[in-house]
Order: C-alpha cells, then structure tokens, then sequence
C-alpha cells in the first residue's frame, strides 16, 4: 500500500536512545558511506516502501556498534515514523542474513530498554519500532531478482506456526534486475551503476585505475556527482579493498573446483571468513581518513546551519543576506 506523508518530524522520540557509539572502520564500504547521508537513507526507503517522506531530519542514523563481532555489523540502520530499518549490501550470498537481522534487532531493543529504564515486568506494553530487513545483492553469482528468507528456515525442527520468525528480503541490483526500484532510487541507481562500471573497467585495467575511471564516468554523467566528488579518495580506497577481497573471495572457490573438491560455500566459509579477519588490517588503514572526512562534513554541516539560521534572524529583522 503506498503511503502519502509529509515531512513531519516523526523519526525521532524524546527519551528514547537507539544510536550507539560508532565504529566505523571496518565497514566502510561505499553502500554504507551513501547511507551515512540521510537524504540517502530517506531516497531508498521511499523508493522500497513506495512512501513520499521529504525531510531528511525525519531520519535517525543508528551507528553500527552492537557490540557483537565485527564479522556480522549491518551497512546502515535508521529509524524513521517508528520504524526501524536494517539495509546490507551483499556481494555472495548469505542464508543465514535473518538470523543475523535478529541479533542486530535485538541488541539495539536491549540498548534501548537500559537506556529509558523500561520496566520489563511491569503492567505496561512496551512499545517497540517496527523492524525491516533488506540485503541488496550486488554480486556476480547467479540470484533471482527478489528472495525472501525466514528464520524459521533454519530451524531443525519444522513447523507450520513458528513460535519466532524474522523475514529479510534481498534484492538483486544487478543491472537487468529489479529496474522499477533503482529509478525510484538515485542512490540505489547510482551505487549499482558505480559497482557495474567498475567490473566492467577490470577488463581493459588495473584495479586503481578501473575505480578511478568509474569515479570519473559517474561524475561526467552526473550519477551521484556530489558524493563522488567530495568523498573521492574515500571512495577509491574502500573500493580497492572490496574488490580485492571479491576476487580473493572467488580464487578461493576457483581452484576447489579445480582440485575436484565439491565444497559448499558453507564448507568454503572458515577460509572465507579467515580472509575477512585478514581484511581488517588493511580497513584500519583507512581509519584517519574516514575520521578525517567526517569531521570536515561535520564542520560543513555545522556552517551550513548557523548560515541558515543568520539568514532566517536577517529575513525575519526585515534585512536582505550578503551575498558571499
């Protein structure tokens, strides 16, 4: 059902605390630093939701500390009208995403109930935002368009009527799939044209030049231009390590099959899951500069306020803004 709304100020309530204290660095990948924006957070949930949201300040970024291993932090949390939304980005696919979206969940309802001091055995019902889970699937393997998986799907017991599920939708954004939801989507449109360049760059170049040129497509045809632009040197760093643990990812997998080993992906897992404790070292590399970065958009951000609050007095006195 679609849904009108406004731009009323609902995202947020008094009292209430569901950000953490973030940490960054291990997952700063360019789907998580467009979803750090909350215009961008607000553009894809519109376009999932069909919803007509137009104030970013409706939007409440949650940091992805949960407090839990690194290996299982989300891209990008928000809370908007008391909904709370856990998005992903996937490059192989993960069966086990919605046992994952439980454990966020719940950690952050926990947090939260600490933080205002809920009284869990009292006569009062908790009221609790209500969850979406999304994995947008960008990888090379082969997925269908839309996938819906249950927790219940892992269960070792079969029922009709769980006791407890968690549904978590992912979505393919590969190019041919899923068109509707990207023109909805600037962001959504932009990330996987982005990704598609890249790979498509990786024939004819090296890897820094294939993202630098991809970068410089997508800011000559203006698809995310500003973002590009200001976080460029962000932007090729996090990439060169995505793509490298991509191909690693897929070397891993090549020569099993060439050893005549029929491993599962489940089976390849521990090796993969080694690479990414291998992937941390080279990430906290990047940690300066994504701090770096951020401070300087705080600053920007915080002169852009106090511009529109000194025009706002000036208007309101009756006098015209200097122009710079």
């Amino acid at each position: 059902m679609s849904k009108k709304r406004t731009g009323r100020k609902r995202g947020r309530r008094p009292g209430r605390k569901f950000g953490r204290k973030g940490n960054r660095e291990y997952k700063s990948d360019v789907f998580s630093m467009l979803l750090e924006d909350r215009r961008n957070a607000l553009d894809v949930y519109n376009a999932l939701n069909h919803s007509s949201y137009t104030d970013p300040d409706a939007v409440e970024i949650i940091t992805t500390d949960h407090g839990i291993s690194l290996s299982i932090r989300n891209d990008a949390s928000f809370l908007i009208d008391r909904h709370i939304n856990y998005y992903e980005h996937q490059a192989s696919f993960n069966p086990n995403m919605p046992l994952r979206c439980l454990i966020y969940y719940v950690n952050d309802i926990e947090n939260d109930v600490k933080y205002v001091k809920e009284d869990l055995y009292g006569h009062r019902r908790i009221a609790l935002p209500t969850p979406h889970f999304v994995v947008f699937y960008n990888g090379t393997g082969s997925r269908p368009e839309k996938e819906v998986m249950r927790l219940s799907d892992s269960f070792c017991h079969k029922t009709d009527e769980p006791n407890m599920e968690v549904v978590c939708t992912a979505y393919n954004i590969n190019p041919g799939f899923n068109s509707e939801l990207k023109e909805n989507s600037g962001v959504l449109y932009g990330y996987s044209y982005f990704v598609d360049r890249v790979r498509n760059n990786l024939a004819n170049n090296e890897l820094a030049d294939a993202i630098k040129n991809a970068v410089d497509e997508c800011i000559n045809e203006d698809i995310l231009k500003d973002f590009f632009i200001t976080r460029r040197n962000e932007v090729e760093k996090v990439t060169r390590l995505d793509f490298t643990f991509e191909t690693r990812e897929k070397m891993i997998r090549r020569d099993a099959k060439a050893e005549g080993r029929d491993e599962t992906i489940e089976e390849l897992q521990p090796q993969i899951d080694a690479l990414k404790e291998d992937n941390k070292a080279l990430e906290a590399d990047n940690k300066a500069l994504i701090a770096g970065n951020k401070t300087l958009t705080e600053e920007i951000q915080s002169l852009s306020d106090e511009n529109a609050r000194l025009r706002k007095a000036l208007a309101e006195a009756g006098l015209a803004a200097v122009e710079n």
